[in-house]
């Protein structure tokens, strides 16, 4: 049986999945409503209380929505963060925490990181299938944005070759990413820090042109300022990576003797075989260390999978709840209509109508709210995307997939199991009494 499962395609899996936890209502729903139409009658009380009727499908809408834009924004911020990754293969440093150097390297957080030095940096650019080694030099700002100092062919490897304008030529000539405020044309001048810490005018009269921009990688670098690395060391006041003979030079090959040390080294190699030998080799070396960003992003991931669960049993916990409230609630309508449900019987009615039009009016609010809480939970994903993308640069689309379709599916199972406990309190008692009550 386990073998006929995992032959099935995902999307055959899920509506099976689906399928199997919407059972326990169409199941009880055929049994108990079986020979009798209580539609009419559902459909008249549900108009004759309205208000309180609408208002128990809001919140429901709303108990099982915001559980699913939750989970929903869990799983699109792991499709963002492996986005955002995707261009840095492999990544050498210093040795030190590579988790560190992920956020410093990949997402663009400020971090106090040691320098590869000169020899170590050709050593690692003239390996064996080292197609790119791209230093990154960081430290500067402007208007907030990271400025980055690196290679032309970091960016063009970047942004796939997409490059509004052109690429820099000089110094004093930058590339913004897609978010950047900045245009072709304008002037920056790079503040010395990030954040707070940012001291503006501690390089003097230095500014850049910008002269292209890239095209959205959907990573904080969409909103970087890049320039060449040469321009960053300069601007610190140190020597620009080559000899003293070559005072224009922009871009490999490097001189180790003029190197000024970069905290990360990005390289692309031919394969991805390759790959993996390049990080045997400069890992554990006591000079650097190598790691590849995706590996890193899977222990983080490993964390945010038991931070989901927990978000998974706190949604389902506080869908059930709202349940039980719901449940309590028409209960007391229950009570309300007790003298109608009483002269139905009295009427001839037998009580298993009775108990399906009570079931059938708790059950029809349970999934009409289910079912709209994943249009809310859609909305609500959005929004948390829209927030979320804005304040960590990460292109961050959730949408509702089958896993909140599925939670939707069994809330509203497991609740239409619990309205069976009241419609069964409905048939009880004395018909004498609830009619003179």
């Amino acid at each position: 049986m386990r073998d006929l499962w995992d032959s099935m395609s995902i999307g055959t899996q899920d509506i099976l999945t689906a399928i199997a936890l919407a059972l326990p209502i169409l199941i009880v729903g055929a049994v108990i409503l079986r020979g009798f139409s209580p539609w009419p009658l559902i459909r008249a009380l549900a108009a004759r209380f309205r208000l309180p009727v609408v208002l128990f499908v809001l919140l429901v809408a709303v108990s099982v929505g915001t559980g699913l834009g939750l989970v929903a924004q869990e799983r699109a911020l792991r499709q963002g963060t492996a986005q955002a990754a995707d261009k840095f293969d492999l990544v050498v440093a210093a040795p030190g925490s590579e988790i560190t150097m992920l956020m410093a390297a990949v997402f663009l957080q400020p971090s106090d990181v040691p320098l590869v030095d000169g020899p170590t940096f050709a050593e690692v650019a003239n390996a064996r299938d080292v197609d790119l080694a791209a230093p990154l030099a960081f430290g500067d700002s402007a208007d907030g944005a990271p400025i980055v100092g690196t290679i032309a062919n970091f960016v063009t490897h970047l942004t796939d070759g997409s490059i509004e304008g052109r690429m820099w030529q000089g110094t004093t000539e930058a590339i913004v990413g897609a978010a950047s405020p900045f245009a072709i044309g304008d002037t920056i001048v790079p503040a010395h820090g990030l954040g707070d810490a940012a001291e503006e005018g501690a390089h003097g009269d230095l500014s850049y042109t910008v002269t292209g921009r890239m095209a959205p990688t959907g990573s904080p670098w969409d909103r970087a300022v890049l320039v060449p690395v040469e321009a960053v060391w300069e601007a610190h006041g140190l020597a620009p990576g080559h000899a003293p003979d070559s005072p224009t030079q922009l871009g490999p090959p490097f001189d180790a003797n003029y190197f000024p040390g970069t905290p990360a080294i990005v390289i692309r190699a031919e394969n991805l075989a390759a790959n993996y030998g390049l990080r045997a080799q400069f890992q554990g070396t006591g000079e650097t260390m190598a790691f590849f960003p995706g590996a890193v992003l899977s222990q983080l991931y490993t964390i945010m999978g038991d931070v989901r669960q927990a978000m998974s049993v706190l949604s389902i916990v506080s869908q059930l709840l709202v349940a039980a409230s719901v449940l309590v609630g028409l209960y007391l309508l229950g009570r309300l209509i007790r003298r109608q449900l009483a002269l139905l019987r009295a009427l001839g009615a037998p009580a298993r109508f009775v108990f399906a039009v009570v079931w059938g009016f708790a059950t029809a609010i349970l999934v009409t709210g289910a079912v709209l809480g994943i249009a809310v939970g859609y909305a609500a994903a959005a929004v948390l995307s829209r927030i979320v993308s804005e304040r960590t640069d990460i292109l961050v689309q959730a949408g509702i997939g089958w896993t909140e379709i599925h939670l939707a599916i069994g809330f509203a199972s497991a609740a239409s199991m619990a309205a069976l406990i009241g419609a069964w309190g409905a048939t009880r008692g004395g018909i004498v009494g609830a009619l003179r009550g």
